[in-house]
């Protein structure tokens, strides 16, 4: 009996060593820097799981041991990872990485719309950019703007110009309707703020007309006066008869020159002939 007691003992002394070693070995590994001398760029796919990235890791040069890694994740439970590109600093440790893979710190791609651009310009900027999951391709402007949930909206006008940061790989959708309510949100800041009294329905038809003066003048001095005159137009259910509009509605035909035939040329833009 004696025997059989100190023979337990003795393996669970052992079992109690080598649970104190292995942690530490894993502590060790974890906190090790990584034998890559230089960043490493990680793709992670949709769906993709935990075991399937350390195993590309240690295939990138970026991790040495991925199944010490597994073990320490399986004891503290896996982090739920974000699909995307990520850049893996130069050396960086197992705990350093997974650290960026849980919070999703991603590699950040950009597209900038440019104040001025029309929709078509704006199009063809997402269409050529090559981080972009294109799933508009071929669509009509009114099933864009449908996709992004604002059917039988005219598209012209409804995208903030700014620059974008997003994941490589986000779809021109999503891009698409962050812009949509990055300006939603700065309109109706605007027009909570507006005058009293203005011959103005909404807070798209504010943007229009304030678009329109600063296609008038690049003097800002000026444009009180000329939002004056426009205003006192509306307000006597005159046609604002502003060239702008006549330049917009031409686009890639306007040559630097404005006719008379171009006056009369109806468009859905040009203000000689329409309200």
């Amino acid at each position: 009996m004696r025997k059989l007691i100190l023979t337990i003992a003795a393996l669970a002394l052992l079992a109690a060593a080598a649970w104190f070693f292995g942690q530490r070995y894993i502590a060790s590994v974890m906190h090790t820097p990584g034998p890559h001398k230089s960043a490493v760029t990680l793709e992670v796919r949709p769906g993709m799981g935990v075991r399937a990235v350390l195993t590309e890791l240690e295939r990138a040069g970026a991790l040495q041991n991925a199944g010490a890694v597994a073990l320490e994740l399986r004891r503290r439970g896996s982090p739920t990872i974000k699909a995307g590109r990520y850049e893996i600093p130069a050396r960086a440790t197992p705990a350093e990485i997974l650290a960026q893979l849980a919070a999703g710190r991603v590699v950040l791609e950009s597209l900038t719309i440019v104040e001025g651009w029309t929709f078509a310009d704006m199009r063809r900027a997402i269409a050529k950019h090559a981080e972009i999951d294109h799933t508009l391709a071929g669509k009509t402007d009114a099933e864009l703007m449908r996709a992004i949930g604002h059917a039988g909206e005219q598209p012209e006008g409804r995208f903030l110009p700014d620059t974008y940061r997003f994941a490589a790989g986000s779809t021109d959708v999503a891009i698409l309707r962050l812009a949509y309510d990055r300006l939603q949100t700065v309109l109706t800041d605007a027009w909570d703020k507006r005058t009293d009294n203005l011959p103005l329905k909404s807070p798209y038809e504010a943007l229009i007309l304030a678009s329109i003066v600063e296609k008038e003048t690049g003097l800002a001095r000026e444009r009180p006066q000329i939002a004056g005159v426009f205003t006192s137009r509306l307000r006597k259910g005159m046609r604002l008869q502003t060239d702008p509009t006549v330049i917009y509605g031409l686009g890639e035909r306007y040559d630097g020159n404005i006719r008379e035939r171009d006056l009369r040329s109806d468009t859905p833009y040009n203000t000689y002939t329409r309200s």
